[in-house]
C-alpha cells in the first residue's frame, strides 16, 4: 500500500467512525475546501452539495442523528480513492435498513469528493 493509500484509508476510517460514534464534530478536520457531495437522496440521482460548508452540514446532520446506526462492511483505499461499503439501520426491524457505498476522493489529507449510492 502506498503512502497515499495509507493516508486515504486513515481518512476513510476516521470519516466512518464519526458516523458510527455519532460524533459530527470529528468531521471538521476531514473535509476540504471545494468538496462536492452527491447524496443518496432524493431518488433517482440524489442532491448535489458544493463547498466545504454545504458538505459538512449534510454529513454532520446525518452523523448527529441518534436513531441512525451505521456499520461499515468494508473500507478500502487506493491512492486518492476510498470506498466505504456500509449498512444503515433506523430501527431494530430487519426490513428497516439499507446497504450502500460511498466513493470518496482525498486531496492533501482532506475529503474533496463523496459520491453516495444505496441498494434500493
Amino acid at each position: 500500500m502506498t503512502t497515499d493509500s495509507k493516508v486515504t484509508r486513515e481518512i476513510m476510517e476516521r470519516f466512518n467512525n464519526a458516523f458510527e460514534a455519532h460524533r459530527p464534530e470529528d468531521l471538521d478536520d476531514l473535509i476540504g475546501e471545494g468538496c462536492v457531495l452527491e447524496n443518496t437522496t432524493p431518488a433517482p440521482d440524489g442532491a448535489r452539495y458544493d463547498g466545504r460548508e454545504a458538505c459538512l452540514n449534510v454529513w454532520k446532520g446525518i452523523a448527529s442523528s441518534a436513531n441512525l446506526v451505521f456499520e461499515a462492511e468494508e473500507i478500502w483505499a487506493s491512492e486518492d480513492r476510498g470506498i466505504i461499503r456500509w449498512q444503515l439501520r433506523w430501527s431494530e426491524r430487519e426490513a428497516e435498513r439499507v446497504r450502500g457505498v460511498n466513493i470518496m476522493r482525498v486531496r492533501d489529507g482532506k475529503i474533496v469528493e463523496g459520491l453516495g449510492y444505496v441498494k434500493g
